[in-house]
């Protein structure tokens, strides 16, 4: 029945406002919930892609700020937004060679006097760094992490070694890292970068569409995989 029949239940003013309020509660409730969703899942990419960027790196940031990935991934991301860009400058082949040589000196060197080749290393490695375009190492902060940037899976032996040219420690000690520091001396002096197998990434952690790694190029009827 319609109208004012036994069956109508007038609905006042005050019921509609009611009624509109719990409408519009429950459709704001509805749009928080998807953006905190979508936050939560930028934040969870973002982590990822970070990770697979800085590798062992990444657990370090971690470790320094008391497990705080959301610190630890800022600072990364920050890192990324001001040295992604950087631009590694080549060696002449005279200079790879001069450097190669005081590196086989310095390794020489360890067996006699293990604390002096250790500092010589570290001071060698930083002048190298600086010489392909990063940061000079008298800022070793930020040198460090223009590294992690573009050498991520070579930065932990770069900063062992200066730890240890500063602290000194045993001879065992002193040996591991000027071995852990060698892998970033050989990326440094490679006559082309070799690819390091990680994604590059903006600051966001999301895969960069303008950077072009060092893949293969194929000519036509090149049947190379």
């Amino acid at each position: 029945m319609t109208g004012d029949g036994p069956w109508h239940v007038p609905i006042h003013a005050s019921e509609r406002h009611l009624m509109l309020m719990f409408v519009l509660v429950v459709v704001a409730l509805v749009i928080v919930t998807m953006a905190a969703v979508l936050v939560i899942g930028f934040g969870q990419r973002r982590g990822r892609g970070l990770k697979k960027r800085f590798g062992p790196e990444y657990e370090h940031v971690v470790l320094r700020h008391k497990g705080d990935a959301d610190a630890a991934e800022a600072e990364l991301g920050e890192r990324v937004k001001r040295h992604g860009a950087l631009k590694e400058r080549p060696l002449s082949a005279e200079a790879r060679e001069g450097y190669a040589a005081q590196w086989v000196s310095i390794q020489a060197e360890f067996i006699d006097s293990p604390s002096k080749a250790v500092s010589d290393a570290d001071t060698l490695l930083s002048r190298l760094v600086e010489d392909r375009g990063f940061p000079p190492g008298k800022d070793y902060d930020d040198q460090v992490a223009a590294l992690s940037v573009h050498h991520s899976d070579h930065v932990r032996g770069y900063r062992d070694l200066h730890t240890t040219a500063q602290n000194h420690g045993t001879t065992q000690e002193m040996r591991e890292a000027m071995i852990r520091a060698r892998g970033l001396f050989i990326a440094m002096t490679a006559e082309r970068p070799a690819p390091s197998g990680r994604p590059h990434l903006d600051h966001h952690g999301h895969r960069d569409p303008q950077h072009r790694g060092p893949g293969r190029h194929h000519r036509k009827g090149s049947t190379t995989s």
